[in-house]
């Protein structure tokens, strides 16, 4: 006799996703770093994703207490991980995602950077990349901070250039200082410091970091197995593929990681074949209706790979770029029904799908809990969408 599997359905995933996102209002979070370890990690491509995620999930939001967990208690972590993309981690989960994505991840860089450069700059070789790093990790643990400027004033090699797709019409010239410092922060040996100016700026200044081979951190494998188990307690049930694309491993590694921590296959809506952890099988009450206004990459709305369940196809033409990056959301009880953006004079605008009036209504009230913590700062997203380009006029 052939045993059914439990079913679990879009009501049930959206019930857990208010909670566990922290985005129901009672569910939300006295710190940043909590938010951090709640959605596993926060993305940080656009600088001030950190913060407006942080905030939106916090019950006092408080953009300085955000600057100080990345900036002066170092409890969050930014590194370039999953999908070889940057996140801001909290730092007890760093060793984890060193070693179960990072890592390899930055072997990558260091050698397409070692190919770029040797192919691209007369007189360089892996020895005087090397020398140079050297001499460039001396100068900042001398200074304890500085500018990518202000390392080239002091280790001139970083000001060479290297001439990229010569001939075409996106030819450019490029410091090789951009990809040696990006390397380096790959590998963790430096990481970014405070910005020059606030916290939406891309400006940063370098400090000296801790280095992933120094790092106490499990076996890949293994690191690999927490990590599932962090994702699908946040993002779960899912399907495998979900997992998959969010991590950036491959089938194997992924289903490896999964008969690790002995994940449940389960039917989601439509049948479609998902996994949950083996604890997460009964119903979960859904929380008391609640609206979120969530920045662009948000990390809840680029925690699944398959959307439909909680964001309308028609939508999407509309709330991504081209290159697949979505831009700010607005959010009712557990799907996206539109989005927002905020004006040049500070008013922060919205547009949504019907929704009915109580959605509206607590939609309204929190574009105006975000003017309030905002103030005078201005965000536009690094990756800016149609409808965010639209209503930002």
């Amino acid at each position: 006799m052939t045993r059914s599997r439990p079913r679990i359905d879009t009501a049930g995933r959206r019930a857990r996703l208010g909670r566990r996102q922290l985005l129901a209002p009672a569910h939300r979070a006295a710190r940043s770093e909590e938010v951090a370890d709640a959605v596993v990690a926060l993305h940080a491509s656009d600088p001030a994703t950190v913060h407006l995620a942080a905030c939106a999930r916090l019950a006092a939001p408080d953009p300085a207490a955000v600057e100080r967990a990345l900036y002066d208690d170092g409890s969050l972590v930014r590194l370039l991980c999953m999908r070889r993309t940057l996140f801001a981690v909290g730092a007890a989960l760093t060793p984890v995602v060193a070693s179960s994505t990072a890592r390899a991840i930055a072997a990558k860089e260091r050698a397409g950077t070692l190919k770029w450069i040797t192919e691209g700059a007369p007189g360089w070789d892996e020895r005087r990349l090397a020398e140079v790093e050297a001499r460039t990790l001396a100068a900042l643990h001398a200074h304890g901070e500085a500018t990518a400027a202000e390392l080239a004033a002091e280790v001139p090699d970083l000001r060479e250039t290297v001439v990229n797709s010569p001939g075409k019409p996106y030819q450019a010239t490029v410091a090789v200082s951009s990809r040696i410092l990006r390397t380096l922060a790959a590998e963790g040996r430096i990481r970014r410091g405070r910005p020059r100016g606030g916290w939406t700026s891309s400006s940063f200044r370098w400090r000296p970091g801790t280095a992933f081979a120094d790092l106490p951190a499990p076996p890949a494998p293994e690191a690999r197995a927490v990590l599932a188990r962090r994702w699908l307690a946040a993002y779960g049930p899912a399907t495998v593929e979900d997992l998959k694309w969010w991590t950036g491993w491959t089938l194997t590694a992924t289903r490896q990681a999964l008969a690790a921590v002995e994940a449940v296959e389960v039917d989601l809506d439509d049948g479609t074949p998902g996994v949950a952890l083996p604890d997460d099988l009964e119903p979960v009450a859904a929380p008391a209706p609640w609206a979120a206004l969530l920045p662009g990459l948000d990390p809840t709305a680029m925690g699944w790979k398959a959307r439909d369940w909680y964001l309308d196809p028609a939508l999407v033409p509309r709330l991504f770029d081209r290159s697949g990056n979505i831009g700010p959301t607005v959010w009712w009880c557990g799907r996206i029904i539109g989005g927002w953006a905020q004006r040049a004079d500070g008013e922060i605008v919205w547009r949504l799908q019907d929704s009915g009036g109580e959605a509206a209504a607590a939609v309204a009230a929190e574009a105006a809990r975000l003017a309030d913590w905002i103030g005078d700062v201005r965000v536009t997203p690094r990756f800016r969408t149609p409808l965010e380009r639209e209503l930002s006029r």
